[in-house]
């Protein structure tokens, strides 16, 4: 009776034991996963939060004297005549009779409130009207960058004031009348890249990004689903078919500097195409995005039950029947998925992009697939080692742009496989 007790204690101490077992193991798992929320919760609040500014511009509108005597400009369809032109005097004059007490003498500290870009803006606007020469015209210019970042800053100690107090003044009192005012910031997504911060755009990385990704799809996918197809279906089972497979499930592994390397020598060093195009980008991430296409195919296709198969052999389909006919479109949505993914991940890759030039300062929104180009991640990577504090924003609402498309690709990919996906 005693051994059957002390049997029985035994047993329930084992059992307490390992109860504590599991809630211990519960409770790791619990930590973890709120280590990795917070640290999400910090990063999305870090970016939001200096990013969101990077959606607001500072403008001035005012009435514009358009004085052809004061800008030395008699006909604005005369190239000549509008190359020797000035622009900025308008501009300066129109801002002194805003500013309440600001006279000639002030005349540098009020066109330090002006962006370098306004007298363009002025130009354009009188060679697409010429009849606007000797009016006065209601326009609305960018405010210079030291003026943006006052207004949107002030206070912040991370955030150097370069205006002096009377400048400061002059913002504040401009602001009460609705002179300067903050907006939606259409020249984030209207314009390329520039050196001053307020004119800087993603236009141009989001044209080359979508460059590059589309030369990345029209490589990846067929070569990708082919090889998989063939791996998966045709070739024969020796050793120099596993020395590939076991090669490709190691290309997955492989640091993406790796491949950028692999461009340089090859693409440009040895094939002789351009630096920094999307063409050559588009095949370095190729290179990148085949080992993950190869085998979230190959398990895609290994997920179509062998009854199919069966049973279209069993009505004489030929082999390639069975695989294009029956094994291929049940494959597909996985196929789609895995290669969806892929794409996500080329997309928000840098690393091997730096190595074949498209890190370079690039102004123009790229045309074609040979014009020099360069893509999102690089951009952020550019303004992210700017000096100019201003880029900071920029560069934080870029990554927003970015993983507003990396989220939207993957929910497409879990869209597609919940949409698509068959059971047997």
């Amino acid at each position: 009776m005693t051994d059957q007790r002390s049997q029985a204690e035994l047993v329930r101490q084992s059992l307490k034991r390992r109860y504590r077992k599991e809630r211990r193991f519960r409770a790791y798992g619990i930590v973890a996963i709120g280590i990795a929320l917070s640290a999400l919760v910090i990063l999305f609040t870090d970016i939001i939060g200096k990013g969101y500014t990077g959606f607001m511009k500072t403008s001035i509108t005012m009435e514009v004297n358009l004085d052809g005597e004061m800008m030395y400009l008699d006909d604005p369809t005369d190239k000549r005549q509008v190359k020797m032109a000035d622009f900025v005097e308008p501009l300066v004059q129109s801002l002194i009779q805003e500013i309440p007490g600001a006279t000639e003498e002030d005349r540098d500290a009020v066109r330090g409130l002006i962006n370098p870009y306004a007298s363009v803006t002025l130009r354009d606007a009188l060679q697409q009207n010429p009849d606007w020469l000797n009016t006065t015209r209601t326009m609305t210019f960018l405010s210079h960058t030291d003026v943006d970042v006052y207004v949107k800053h002030a206070g912040d100690a991370g955030y150097s004031i370069k205006l002096n107090d009377q400048q400061k003044a002059w913002v504040d009192e401009l602001l009460e009348r609705g002179v300067i005012e903050t907006g939606f910031n259409d020249v984030f997504f209207s314009g390329g890249d520039s050196r001053d911060p307020s004119k800087a755009g993603i236009l141009g990385a989001i044209v080359g990004s979508l460059l590059t990704m589309f030369v990345t799809l029209i490589l990846s996918f067929p070569i990708g689903v082919a090889a998989a197809i063939y791996l998966e279906e045709f070739a024969p089972q020796n050793k120099f078919t596993d020395f590939i497979e076991v090669n490709i499930n190691n290309l997955a592994a492989v640091p993406s500097i790796i491949f950028g390397l692999l461009g340089l020598a090859v693409f440009i060093n040895l094939f002789g195409m351009p630096r920094s195009v999307p063409v050559v980008g588009g095949l370095v991430l190729t290179l990148m995005t085949l080992p993950t296409i190869i085998i979230s195919s190959r398990a895609a296709i290994k997920s179509v039950p062998p009854s199919i198969r069966e049973a279209a052999e069993g009505i004489g389909a030929s082999k390639m029947q069975v695989v294009l006919h029956h094994v291929l479109p049940l494959a597909m949505p996985g196929m789609l998925t895995g290669s969806i993914i892929g794409m996500a991940q080329a997309l928000g890759e840098t690393a091997p992009l730096l190595l074949i030039g498209m890190v370079a300062f690039i102004v123009d929104v790229p045309g074609g697939f040979f014009d020099s180009a360069t893509v999102l991640p690089v951009q952020v990577f550019l303004w992210a080692g700017s000096p100019e504090l201003a880029f900071i924003e920029r560069a934080s609402a870029a990554i927003m742009v970015l993983l507003t498309f990396l989220i939207s690709m993957n929910a497409l990919a879990i869209w597609m496989r919940k949409r698509l996906e068959r059971r047997w």
